[in-house]
């Protein structure tokens, strides 16, 4: 048995609740222990003196005790315990709570390095429950510490503890997966480096190529796995649809396509008429992808209808009740008069109306179906299933997305996406999709004025509200929490920014929450009509107040990001995100995308008191770029690709479990990424069942996380 399946309750300090502690991180053996990395660094090594502190930034400072420690009973009932700390440029007062023991630790005249945040009291310096190690001149302290994701019962220093323990030995069992040439063709670390150094950081060079290196990996093992399964896609034939002229359909439409919707609309027909006729292809496998409101759903409808000239049946799978009950009702207007007949199908429908519906979608009397995941029911078995289509596709994991399409193996499947994506992160996430972009918007569509303000601006922001209510409008105002406990929660989640600034670096400033923003609100707006709508709510309050918003019941809607994928409020001309400096820009851009869908002037106000460089120029291209692929680049640029990864968590095979990002979610390196995938790419196409002996450790580990998703290489 190698060391590495070694159970860790046979560690020393490991007795029978430790095991259970570690077993809920999903620690139950030392390989499982080496390969629990940290989430965050605090980086403690770039020691300041007290008089260039700067308040509520978190620091070291290497300081000498100068007074004993001193205790009080506070009215709270907690005891404060105090002393004061001292360096060449000035003095500090250290404070702790409920923290006897700091008396027998912090005797006058011992050194410690202290890191935290600093605040000012009046004209004394304060440092309140620090961290702190002695400081002995000559022997060095590490500069990034280590924070590691916790439970209850453990801390990051029994975590840190016994991975030293065992990280000679451990290291020692470890093979290299990755080809030799492949690792110095891209000047990447070996993998016992990148793990020692992942957990114990020398510097912030050693921090750096660890990061690389391990992010490489997560990269062209995702992009094996895509590759791979890519090559294994069923072999049977696409559908064959006929040929038909779309005059009657376009005649229908108040408008002419935009030339990206025709350039769609002609893959579409490729894929599923011409293709399958001439060269026996597979089924199409497409991705629509473009903004709200670039016209996605028309290039679907005309999908369905090429799919029902030629006699076969259409589902469309969305993410929520009001959104499919929105497309049922403008598809249905078209395709009634054309004498497609059309269904809907949702978890609220009655079991005698799915019983009616089972019934005629099976006997062939529904053309198109519309529905939620009530789609994926056994019950629903069509007669002849052509195409699938899933709107708003990141809300579904492929699992969803393959139940649907398991019900005709041969049929055409097209997803559509709201979120602009810049190329190279397209052909990663969507790998086994071909991609279709959607990048003009139609004509009419109106430009959103976008202003970046902050808190100082709240009275005249609560008097435009009212103005463009009086004119008619209607407003939404998006908070990044429901209630003020999520805001503490989300404080206790601190994640590195980069790979070149790997440590802790959170906002505390104050967010405000949706249930006590809509009190406010109400308070300051008393003649309006204000509801809230957040995730927590009962699915049936949460559809009543959207169609209330819709059919202009609510002049105001304070809501958290839910409404990002919503239903089409034309008369919608305002909306408002406070603590925008908390979104990344693809949500910023989709929630602006709400408004401006009328022919009313429409605007996109930003509140953030945030004074973040890298914050503030995010919320600068917000105001400044309305085209979102263009967005889409800056943020790549800005914030690398991580912000695209939790967008998509749900895709392809990471969404059984099989794989997840930790690493790449770090990077900023884009090159990195590119270089990652076309070498993935270029090994299987070189190697598709990974058979050679330089690729045979990579199988393995493919074969390791593909297995977990119920799947072989074989």
């Amino acid at each position: 048995m190698s060391y590495l399946t070694r159970s860790v309750s046979e560690l020393k300090g490991v007795g029978k609740t430790r095991a259970m502690q570690l077993s809920k991180l999903g620690i139950s053996t030392v390989g499982d222990l080496i390969y629990y990395f940290p989430r965050a660094y605090e980086m403690r090594g770039n020691v300041r003196p007290v008089i260039e502190l700067t308040a509520d930034t978190p620091s070291s400072v290497i300081l000498t005790v100068g007074t004993r420690v001193s205790s009080a009973r506070l009215r709270s009932g907690r005891t404060i315990f105090k002393f004061k700390a001292f360096d060449d440029t000035g003095a500090v007062e250290v404070v702790f709570f409920n923290s006897p023991y700091v008396k027998d630790i912090f005797t006058v005249g011992s050194q410690f390095r202290f890191y935290g945040k600093f605040t000012r009291m009046k004209n004394q310096i304060q440092l309140i429950s620090p961290k702190y190690e002695p400081y002995i001149d000559g022997v060095p302290l590490a500069d990034y510490i280590p924070v590691y994701p916790l439970t209850e019962g453990l801390s990051s220093k029994i975590i840190d503890k016994l991975i030293l323990s065992v990280i000679d030995e451990a290291l020692s069992n470890v093979i290299d997966y990755l080809p030799e040439n492949l690792r110095l063709a891209h000047s990447l670390p070996s993998l016992t480096y990148a793990i020692r150094s992942a957990h114990f950081p020398k510097n912030s060079e050693d921090l750096s190529l660890a990061l690389r290196r391990l992010a490489f990996d997560e990269m062209l093992l995702f992009g094996l796995g895509i590759a791979y399964q890519s090559g294994r896609k069923n072999n049977s034939i696409g559908i064959t649809f006929a040929p038909c002229s779309l005059k009657p359909l376009l005649d229908l439409l108040p408008y002419e396509l935009t030339n990206d919707q025709k350039n769609a609309v002609n893959d579409i027909y490729k894929d599923t008429v011409l293709s399958p006729k001439d060269s026996n292809s597979p089924p199409m496998s497409r991705i629509l992808v473009g903004d709200v409101g670039s016209g996605k759903t028309v290039c679907a409808i005309i999908a369905m209808y090429i799919a029902a000239k030629s006699g076969y049946q259409s589902a469309m799978m969305v993410p929520t009740e009001i959104l499919a009950r929105q497309h049922f009702s403008d598809i249905r207007k078209i395709f009634d008069k054309l004498g497609i007949r059309v269904e809907l199908l949702l978890g609220s429908t009655t079991a005698k109306e799915k019983k009616r519906i089972y019934a005629e979608v099976a006997e062939n009397k529904v053309d198109v179906i519309i529905g939620t995941h009530s789609l994926i029911s056994d019950k629903l078995e069509f007669n002849s299933l052509g195409l699938v289509i899933t709107d708003e596709q990141h809300r579904f994991g492929v699992a969803q997305r393959a139940s649907l399409k398991e019900k005709s193996l041969p049929c055409h499947m097209l997803v559509m996406s709201a979120t602009p994506i810049p190329r190279t992160l397209a052909l990663a996430m969507y790998g086994d999709l071909d991609v279709s972009r959607i990048v003009e918007m139609p004509k009419g569509r109106m430009k959103v004025d976008t202003f970046v303000v902050d808190s100082n601006y709240r009275q005249r922001l609560n008097d435009f509200i009212k103005k463009q209510v009086a004119l008619g409008g209607q407003v939404y105002v998006v908070c990044p929490a429901i209630e003020s406990k999520d805001e503490e929660n989300d404080r206790k989640i601190i994640t590195p920014i980069s790979i070149s600034y790997p440590f802790e670096n959170a906002e505390t400033l104050p967010m405000k929450n949706a249930v006590e923003h809509t009190n406010d609100l109400r308070s300051a707006l008393p003649e309006l009509r204000i509801e809230c709508l957040h995730g927590k709510m009962k699915a049936g309050d949460k559809d009543r107040i959207m169609n209330d918003f819709a059919e202009a019941k609510i002049d105001v809607l304070v809501s958290t990001t839910v409404i990002e994928v919503g239903v089409n409020v034309p008369n919608a001309c305002v909306m408002i995100i406070e603590n925008a400096d908390r979104f990344g820009l693809a949500s910023l851009h989709q929630l602006r995308g709400r408004v401006g869908r009328g022919r009313r002037k429409s605007y996109c106000v930003l509140v953030s008191d945030s004074d973040n460089e890298k914050s503030r120029s995010r919320l600068e291209v917000m105001r400044t770029t309305s085209d979102g692929y263009e967005i889409a680049e800056r943020d790549l640029l800005l914030r690398g690709p991580g912000d695209f990864f939790s967008l998509n968590s749900n895709d392809n095979f990471r969404q059984s479990g099989g794989f997840s990002f930790k690493f790449a979610k770090l990077c900023d390196d884009t090159n990195l990424f590119e270089t990652a995938f076309s070498e993935a790419k270029r090994i299987i196409l070189s190697d598709p069942t990974l058979s050679r002996a330089e690729n045979l450790l990579l199988r393995e580990k493919l074969g390791d996380l593909i297995s977990r998703t119920s799947s072989t290489i074989s």
